[in-house]
């Protein structure tokens, strides 16, 4: 007879081998026909709201693996809350507009080619080029198993969106929160635009420093000592460059300064900074006159070097005594201190370099056409040429470079639209202490941004983007920006996207009768720039939030890399103040950045790129979305091959324990066959009960965003509590009793809802995997895992006594456990089921084993003898670690039975079925 067929073994179409990376598609094929994402909104339809609003990736490439990430914890977040019980829709987004495409669409053209295609060209160009990479994205983030409204999703350059932003601009001017000024901006030479703070990376440069002696025209007496014209004021500047547009010389009014004989020259500089100005310079004899104070040098007049015009001391409290000598080079077209002291003093805002970086006529014959990188040089011989310069060094110092092309920027003072953040500053400030910040140390972070920020420049010299919906008079020059010429291009755009701003004149788009404000001139001009594409996203709380009808604002949840603190936060927190007088979300969530294993940032200069497509080629998304979630995200995260594997593994072991469970609940119908929770054996309670700390850990950690806890919990439920000891212990009573047995069916019961209960606490991370779960689960279910309910927490399963006695019982088995691996090295046995164990315990441990019924089943051996406290012990007997027990291990007597395995002296009695043992004869009989 073949005894196995009387065996109650695992049977399952579940496959061990995972194949994702060929079955995850067939599932989202599934989600696709069974409208699952639909039918998810339809059933949370009249519920509690929970809005995550999609910041938009920019759309001029494939994903990669930054996107994977933080695509993923979205998604993780939409799904969990639904699950929940919160209608959670989730619309996607794109950022669409901006120099990057306008870049990537005429890189390969000519100079005469650029300039031979037309805007309207052009702009079709860029268009086309954005919604293909929409497309491509769209696919890669659904591979990811990203659910959301994709048949629907926003875009910036679409009309809708257009328009209103066109909204939001126009409550901010009729608040006149926009000015046009003449000041300094980063500016991009290769680029040719104005730059925000925002798109502005600073990264370390070696470049020339020089200290320059500048003559003094008119002196003082200063200390007692006269400055006199034959004397010299000494500045220190990194950017050589600039020295043509100097106005003026800056000293702190507060600070203390000196007048130096130096081999031979009276100086000025501060006294703290003489001694290293002297050693960097190699003065070599150096003598204090006199000492005084900052504002005493107000009114001294200096020669400009090489320029036949003055540079007069000014005050500043902007001055350091960090580095250089006190006495700070004032170019005020040129930096935003500058421009700042300089405004006080009423100095020019002169700046005479075109959009290249080049010279003017206006900077004299010596620079007139020099690019400003190799006016540095052409400086340093004019000063050489006067004895002027006292030093020239190189050195290495962080500098500004443009976010996309990655060349270094200049401040240059040029007409620019702003937007004035001093008059929103403080409402701004006060709506950031009402927002949760995760982590928390992200409120300091955009709190100190948004301090330090007093104007948002947001004109942008490009054509592909939003034109900033200004008009001028051709009459007098001045703007036009009132509520019906805004309401206007806000109607157009809504019907014809902001093309048409290139398409029609500015009679076709202004009502009839308007009329200049200033001098009643009724003939205008369009602006020409268009406006930062960080107002473009920025405004996205009104063009996305108040646009879809199943969305709502303040969203509840903004989640971004940490990057957007100065970017998409800023932005979007800045517009909504000045727009709708409130914070545009109620909580932001930041993920750091993917580096690689040894925590170096990703480069594929460096070669430590990983692809999010190869990973999922190779492993699949639901390994990816685990590594994902295994991550103290809110940090910086590691990959690589070897994390992947980890992760892997971490995977097998959940889908294999998932697979014995479904294989031993084959027989099993949940409605008929399922006990009450007080019916259970202990031991089936006991693990029900570690379930529910699990659920718990699970609701705490997926509401703090703390993914990694729920990741550890559930793997350390499967690797500890189930695989190594509850499964193994309840594998017995699984395959050889009887299948209605109630021990049986109690074991049964567990596993049901275990199962159950785990696959919806995984379901927003292993998306493939827990709906494969679900569709083999018996019993009636709903139609997807998705459409299910959130695993309830059972506070009555709870029981301190019970979880403290089998804390007990695992320690002494682990004794036990040791002792049969000891025998087993040993060759004394193979299998445990082998051995007969005899157990001397002390007084206190034989007591609590005495509790339990069949000891030989808990530590799986075929016969367990417990002996009595004063029992002599045999010879060769392991001494416990864990408890107060020695254990001795034999072979256990008698015949292996072949249907249970077990050995026993009572195998051969039955006459019918010899190879088998009383137990098993009786349950046979039975059956």
């Amino acid at each position: 007879m073949d005894y196995k067929d009387t065996l109650n073994l695992p049977e399952t179409d579940f496959s061990m081998r995972a194949n994702l990376s060929e079955r995850e598609p067939d599932f989202q094929e599934f989600w696709k026909e069974k409208e699952v994402y639909e039918k998810a909104q339809e059933q949370r339809k009249g519920a509690e709201k929970f809005i995550l609003h999609d910041g938009p990736p920019y759309a001029n490439g494939d994903i990669h693996i930054g996107h994977a990430l933080n695509k993923t914890l979205k998604d993780i977040v939409t799904r969990y809350n639904h699950l929940k019980g919160y209608q959670s829709p989730y619309i996607p987004g794109w950022d669409t507009h901006g120099l990057p495409i306008e870049h990537k669409v005429t890189k390969d053209l000519s100079e005469e080619e650029r300039k031979e295609l037309s805007t309207k060209e052009l702009r079709e160009e860029c268009e086309e080029y954005a919604l293909k990479y929409v497309e491509r994205q769209k696919e890669q983030f659904k591979r990811l198993g990203v659910w959301g409204d994709w048949d629907n999703p926003y875009i910036t350059l679409e009309p809708e969106y257009e328009a209103k932003q066109i909204e939001v601009f126009g409550e901010m001017a009729l608040e006149g929160l926009f000015y046009q000024g003449l000041k300094p901006v980063h500016w991009c030479t290769s680029c040719e635009t104005a730059l925000a703070e925002a798109e502005i990376e600073y990264e370390e440069i070696n470049g020339p420093s020089i200290y320059v002696k500048f003559p003094v025209k008119d002196g003082a007496e200063l200390g007692g000592v006269e400055l006199s014209d034959e004397d010299y004021v000494v500045i220190w500047t990194t950017t050589p460059w600039t020295i043509p547009s100097n106005l003026a010389i800056t000293v702190h009014p507060d600070f203390e300064y000196v007048i130096a004989e130096a081999d031979g020259d009276k100086i000025v500089v501060a006294k703290k900074l003489l001694e290293e100005v002297a050693k960097t310079c190699d003065i070599e004899e150096y003598q204090v006159l006199s000492e005084f104070k900052g504002e005493d040098l107000e009114g001294v007049v200096c020669n400009h070097p090489f320029f036949e015009r003055e540079s007069p001391i000014i005050l500043g409290e902007h001055v350091t005594l960090e580095s250089g000598t006190g006495c700070v080079h004032t170019a005020p077209g040129h930096g935003h201190e500058d421009y700042v002291v300089g405004q006080e003093y009423g100095l020019d805002v002169y700046a005479p370099m075109d959009d290249k970086g080049y010279f003017t006529e206006e900077a004299g014959e010596d620079f007139a056409g020099k690019h400003y990188d190799k006016a540095n040089i052409k400086v340093t011989d004019l000063l050489k040429e006067d004895d002027l310069l006292m030093d020239l060094s190189f050195v290495d110092h962080s500098y500004p470079h443009c976010w996309r092309c990655k060349n270094p920027v200049i401040f240059r003072a040029t007409k620019q639209w702003f937007a004035s953040v001093d008059e929103i500053k403080d409402d701004a400030l006060e709506a950031i202490k009402n927002v949760d910040w995760y982590p928390e140390w992200g409120e300091g972070r955009i709190e100190n941004m948004v301090a330090d920020r007093n104007d948002w420049c947001i004109s942008r010299q490009r054509v592909w983007g939003v034109p900033i919906p200004i008009f001028y008079c051709e009459d007098c020059g001045e703007p036009l920006i009132t509520e019906e010429s805004l309401n206007s291009v806000q109607e157009l755009f809504a019907k014809k996207g902001s093309g048409s701003w290139y398409e029609l004149d500015a009679d076709d788009i202004l009502p009839a009768d308007i009329k200049c404000e200033a001098c009643g001139h009724d003939k205008f001009a369009k602006e020409t720039d268009i406006m930062d594409v960080w107002f473009d996203s920025g405004a996205s709380h009104a063009s996305v939030l108040e646009n879809y009808d199943e969305l709502t604002r303040p969203a509840d949840l903004y989640l971004e890399g940490t990057d957007q603190y100065r970017g998409w936060f800023n932005s979007s927190l800045l517009t909504s103040i000045a727009a709708r007088d409130e914070a545009p979300y109620k909580a932001v969530v930041t993920n750091g950045f993917t580096v690689d294993e040894k925590g170096k940032k990703m480069s594929k200069s460096v070669g430590n790129v990983i692809s999010p497509h190869e990973i999922i080629d190779q492993y699949g998304a639901d390994i990816l979305r685990l590594w994902v979630a295994s991550s103290n995200f809110k940090e910086d995260v590691r990959v690589s091959d070897k994390i992947l594997q980890e992760n892997a593994e971490v995977y097998r072991r959940i889908r294999n324990t998932s697979r014995f469970i479904l294989g031993n609940l084959a027989d099993f119908n949940p409605a008929e066959d399922s006990m009450d929770f007080e019916d259970l054996t202990e031991l089936d309670r006991w693990a029900l009960m570690k379930l529910q700390k699990v659920v718990e850990v699970a609701n705490e950690a997926y509401e703090d965003y703390e993914y990694h806890r729920v990741y550890h919990a559930v793997h350390n439920f499967f690797r500890v509590e189930m695989s190594s000891f509850y499964m193994d212990v309840i594998k017995d009573r699984l395959y050889v009793l009887e299948p209605t047995n109630e021990v049986r069916r109690s074991g049964q019961t567990a596993l049901y809802e275990i199962l159950v209960t785990l696959t919806k606490v995984m379901a927003p991370i292993l998306v493939h995997t827990t709906e494969e779960i679900w569709q083999e689960l018996p019993g009636e279910q709903s139609e997807s895992v998705f459409l299910s309910e959130w695993p309830e927490l059972k506070a009555d399963y709870f029981d301190e006594e019970l979880e403290d006695k089998w804390a007990k019982l695992r320690e002494i088995r682990k004794d036990v456990s040791k002792s049969l691996e000891i025998a087993r090295n040993n060759e004394l046995i193979g299998h445990s089921l082998d051995a007969e164990i005899e157990l001397y315990p002390n007084e206190d441990v034989y007591k609590f084993l005495t509790n339990f019924d069949d000891l030989a089943e808990l530590f799986i051996v075929s016969k367990a003898n417990l002996h009595e406290p004063d029992a002599t012990a045999e010879e060769d007997v392991y001494q416990g670690e864990e408890t107060a027990i020695k254990v001795k291990v034999k072979h256990a007597p008698g015949e292996k039975c072949e249907r249970c395995w077990h050995y026993s002296p009572t195998v051969g009695e039955d006459e019918e079925n010899p190879e088998i043992c009383a137990s098993c004869s009786d349950i046979l009989a039975k059956l």
